[in-house]
């Protein structure tokens, strides 16, 4: 029996890597006669560096940047944070294809924007918009480009900001001023009002992409700040003053840069806390379909192919899972290949309608029992996730 074991993270719990190594733990002891393939997936956000750096034969490198929270005059605290770096040429032909680069490009640099401004590094009683910045990111990204990336590739999952990006283009050379031409550094939401004019000129970089399956638009309903504000600490109050001055700040950006303003509303602006909108109209940053990369980056559907199995599982499975992530995708090309397919998950919340949206073939199950506190859950997650496998193993013929 050949198994492709490919789990994504269990946030707050487990990052891939550890639950593919729980799984293929309990497949080696009560299975050992089967044939086991481990590919942690990533979505772009917690260990998107380490693993698309790692399947790819990359060296990951220590820098420091900026965390998130502004707080006090002394500024953020500093991290420590890895860029990956790695040959183009050791990529699969597909994964180089969907970056769109010109043939000369060598050495491409990965930044992980959850590592330095995500909402891992900021408890959440501590997370508020108004004082977070994007900065730490356009550091890491200026620092790539100083040190001789041919082009950046930046995962935006699990970030904690929602400043449009200016945090990182307040690293990448502009200057944001208010009316008496003092600098707003970085320009925080909560100074947002203060800013009537933006100078200057984006450093020259080489070409940026940013991994990522989000279609939001920056305003409205259906934006960063409505969809994504809540987990970040916006409340229902504070949206229409927060939309008011984003719309502002970002028509103004446009403004300066000399960029038509219907980069608001291309799909994809949303990410990240508009991130995507303001590196797109600052950087000319590009997005790329987050998992179609991953998916050819550690080349999933051929090994998926040899596989008799396919095992994948995250820590919430819901609707969104079968919207493009990594493991509902990877589910359903298992199934329409007749493969066996079963899915792991701390939490299973799905409606009828999307339990039927996933094919019949596939199984799914809860690792956690319905009684559990959330916070006792996380803690025994790699415990849950071995039991879990064990249980169903007893069901599968060796």
């Amino acid at each position: 029996m050949r198994v492709l074991i490919a789990l994504d993270k269990f946030k707050g719990a487990l990052a891939a890597p550890e639950a593919c190594a729980v799984v293929a733990e309990v497949l080696r002891r009560e299975r050992p006669g089967w044939e086991l393939d481990s590919a942690p997936l990533a979505d772009g956000g917690d260990g998107f560096c380490r693993i698309l750096t790692a399947a790819a034969g990359g060296v990951l490198r220590t820098e420091q940047a900026s965390g998130t929270l502004f707080l006090t005059e002394r500024g953020p605290e500093r991290s420590s944070v890895a860029i990956g770096w790695l040959e183009l040429e050791r990529l699969p032909v597909r994964a180089r294809a969907r970056l769109a680069l010109d043939a000369g490009a060598r050495r491409l640099a990965i930044v992980e924007m959850a590592a330095v401004n995500g909402l891992a590094q900021v408890p959440p009683a501590q997370r508020d918009v108004w004082q977070s910045s994007s900065r730490g990111t356009g550091e890491l990204i200026a620092r790539a480009a100083a040190s001789g990336a041919d082009a950046v590739l930046l995962g935006v999952g699990g970030s904690a900001t929602s400043d449009l990006g200016l945090g990182a283009l307040s690293a990448l050379g502009l200057r944001f001023e208010d009316a008496a031409g003092a600098a707003l550094d970085p320009p925080l939401p909560s100074i947002w009002h203060q800013i009537a004019r933006i100078r200057g000129e984006p450093h020259a970089l080489p070409p940026l992409r940013i991994a990522c399956d989000v279609q939001n638009p920056l305003l409205g309903p259906h934006g960063a700040a409505a969809v994504y504000g809540p987990q970040k600490g916006l409340t229902p109050e504070q949206l229409p003053r927060f939309e008011l001055e984003a719309e502002r700040l970002a028509r103004l950006l446009c403004q300066h840069l000399g960029c038509d303003e219907s980069a608001l509303e291309q799909p994809g602006a949303g990410a990240a806390g508009g991130i995507g909108f303001g590196l797109a109209v600052g950087a000319g940053a590009q997005l790329v379909a987050g998992f179609e990369l991953v998916c050819d980056w550690l080349e999933l559907l051929a090994r998926s192919e040899r596989a008799d199995l396919v095992i994948t599982g995250e820590g919430r499975f819901d609707a969104t899972s079968l919207a493009g992530k990594g493991p509902g995708t990877l589910a359903r090309e298992a199934a329409r290949a007749g493969k066996g397919c079963a899915i792991f998950a701390g939490s299973i919340a799905l409606d009828l309608a999307a339990r039927a949206a996933l094919p019949a073939a596939v199984e799914l199950i809860a690792i956690s029992p319905p009684e559990l506190p959330l916070a006792a859950a996380l803690s025994a997650t790699a415990e849950n996730l071995a039991r879990a496998v064990e249980v169903w193993l007893e069901q599968v013929a060796s």
